[in-house]
C-alpha cells in the first residue's frame, strides 16, 4: 500500500509542510520533531512522490550536472562530490554529458529547463555561456566552469592553475632540466588554450622556453602520437609537460615503446591527477585539481543562489598542487 504524505503527517502528530521540511532536510526543525516523522516513515516505508510535490510547490527536487563526457576519468570525483552535497541537502541530480558535441549541448539545456530544475552546474568547456543562456532566460541558477562572471543566477568556479604550474616548473628547475617540451590539449578547446597559455609564460619567464608546443585532442594515443615527433627532433627534452594526465600516460606509454626510460631519460608531468596517475608506472608527478571539492562548490554556489531573494551570484576559486611521484627525476 502506497502511504500519502498527509498520513505521515497525521501519524507523526505534525503538519504535511513539516513532513516535507524533514524530507527535504530543511533547516530549523528541531531533532525531536525530525526523529518522530522519519520514524513514521520508516514504519509506513513511504516514498515522496516527485511529480506531486511538484504540483504542489510549483519547484522540483532536481539539481542540473553537465560534464562532457561520463567515460573521462577527471569527471567521477566531480559527480561524487555535487551528488553527495545535493543529497546531504535532500536534493536529487539529473546528470546529462555533452559528449563534445553543441547539438548535443543545446538538447541538453531543453532536457534541464523541461525538468524545471532549481539550478545547473555546467562543469563542462564545451559548452558556452550563450548556449547556456536558455537556462538564465528561465530563471534557473547556473554555475559556470572559468566562463563567465557572477551577476543575478550566475556564479562562476575558477580553477587556479597558476599556483600548481609554478609549483611545477619550479621542480622540474630544481632537478636540473633546461630543455622542456609541452603537450598541450586542442587549440579550439577553452581550459586547454589557458593552461597552454600558462605553460608557456611561465617557461618562459624562467629561462625555460620549450622547444616545442604540440597540440592535439585530450586521448591518451595523442599524447603517444606527440612523443614521436618530440623524438624525432635532434635535441629532445629532457621534461616534458603535458595538459591532463591522458596526454602524460599517452606519453610514457610511447616513451617506453620508443625504450626511452621514464624519469631516467626523460620527465613526465600530467595536470588533474586522476585516479590512474598514482596506478601507473610509474607513478605520474602530476598538478591536482581538487575535483571532490569542485562539484561541492558548484552545489553550494547554486544552493546559494537559489535562497538568496535576488539570485545573486559569487565568484569562488580552488587551488591547484603539485604531487610529486616517480615520473620526474633529475635531468641527464
Amino acid at each position: 500500500m502506497a502511504y500519502t504524505m498527509r498520513e505521515v503527517a497525521e501519524r507523526a502528530g505534525v503538519s504535511i509542510a513539516t513532513v516535507s521540511r524533514v524530507l527535504s532536510n530543511t533547516r530549523y526543525i528541531s531533532a525531536e520533531t525530525s526523529r518522530r516523522v522519519w520514524e513514521v516513515v520508516n514504519q509506513l516505508d513511504y516514498r515522496k512522490n516527485v511529480h506531486a510535490r511538484r504540483l504542489a510547490t510549483g519547484r522540483s527536487d532536481l539539481f542540473g550536472l553537465v560534464i562532457s563526457q561520463i567515460t573521462n576519468p577527471y569527471f567521477p570525483e566531480l559527480i561524487k562530490g555535487f551528488q553527495a552535497a545535493a543529497w546531504d541537502s535532500g536534493f536529487d541530480v539529473l546528470l546529462c554529458n555533452t559528449e563534445y558535441a553543441p547539438a548535443r549541448a543545446e538538447l541538453v539545456i531543453e532536457k534541464l529547463i523541461e525538468n524545471d530544475v532549481r539550478g545547473v552546474a555546467v562543469m563542462t568547456a564545451s559548452m558556452d555561456s550563450g548556449v547556456a543562456g536558455g537556462l538564465i532566460k528561465a530563471g534557473i541558477a547556473v554555475v559556470f566552469l572559468d566562463l563567465k562572471p557572477a551577476g543575478r543566477l550566475v556564479s562562476n568556479v575558477g580553477i587556479n592553475y597558476q599556483s600548481g604550474i609554478v609549483q611545477a616548473i619550479d621542480h622540474a628547475i630544481q632537478l636540473g632540466h633546461r630543455r622542456a617540451a609541452v603537450i598541450a590539449g586542442p587549440e579550439n578547446h577553452r581550459t586547454a588554450t589557458m593552461i597552454r597559455r600558462k605553460l608557456v609564460s611561465g617557461l618562459r619567464s624562467r629561462q625555460l622556453d620549450p622547444c616545442a608546443v604540440i597540440n592535439c585532442d585530450w586521448q591518451v594515443d595523442a599524447g603517444a602520437s606527440a612523443i614521436q615527433a618530440l623524438l624525432s627532433s635532434r635535441r629532445p627534452p629532457t621534461v616534458i609537460f603535458c595538459g591532463n594526465d591522458l596526454l602524460a600516460l599517452g606519453a610514457m606509454s610511447a616513451l617506453e615503446e620508443a625504450r626511452v626510460r621514464v624519469p631516467e631519460d626523460i620527465s613526465v608531468i600530467g595536470i588533474d591527477d586522476i585516479a590512474f596517475a598514482f596506478l601507473a608506472r610509474p607513478a605520474l608527478t602530476t598538478i591536482r585539481v581538487p575535483r571532490e571539492e569542485l562539484g561541492r562548490t558548484a552545489f553550494a554556489a547554486l544552493d546559494r543562489m537559489c535562497r538568496l531573494k535576488r539570485h545573486r551570484g559569487a565568484e569562488y576559486s580552488l587551488d591547484t598542487e603539485l604531487v610529486v611521484r616517480k615520473s620526474t627525476a633529475p635531468a641527464r
